[in-house]
């Protein structure tokens, strides 16, 4: 027990020293995401998106992989559209690049991403790829969402089906 509180002292030791993450840092760490509330000596207090707080051993969270999406001042947001194998792409990709530049809260002076991304057996996948500040991520997310579906939609564009031969057969 003992080696294991020396581990942890230790770790948020270093946590204080390096600062990898900071109290307010939306972070991935030692197998949690969320918001640290507190870096500890022994433990580091993270709020999870859905609200339960979680108590995670310094040694743990400092000897593991830290993603810090605070880190930054900016985000990209992977997004994709999928199209049918009938949609003309370039008029798609112009419709959402329109409608990516009516999307509050992105970062002055870098413009979102629209590109195919890859192919499927349902159509072609493009990348929707706006940055925002951090603190905004989630509302230019889901906006997004919205305006991929509201352009395409009143631009009829089909919905994509899945192909006849990708269907499973039902034994009825």
């Amino acid at each position: 027990a003992w080696s294991g509180m020396l581990g942890n002292f230790a770790a948020g030791v270093f946590l204080q020293i390096f600062r990898p993450i900071n109290s307010g840092d939306y972070v991935e760490a030692g197998g949690v995401e969320g918001t640290v509330d507190e870096v500890g000596m022994f433990v580091t207090a993270i709020t999870s998106p859905d609200n339960v707080r979680n108590y995670v051993g310094n040694a743990k969270l400092f000897g593991d992989n830290i993603k810090n999406y605070s880190a930054n001042s900016y985000r990209r947001v992977e997004l994709v559209a999928q199209l049918d194998n009938s949609a003309d792409v370039a008029q798609a990709i112009a419709l959402l690049q329109a409608g990516l530049l009516q999307v509050p809260n992105q970062v002055d002076g870098k413009p979102g991403d629209v590109a195919v991304l890859e192919f499927s057996e349902r159509g072609p996948r493009l990348a929707v790829r706006p940055y925002t500040h951090t603190a905004n991520y989630w509302q230019v997310y889901f906006d997004t969402n919205r305006m991929i579906v509201d352009v395409l939609g009143k631009a009829g564009f089909p919905v994509p089906r899945i192909p006849v031969a990708m269907q499973g057969s039902s034994t009825n």
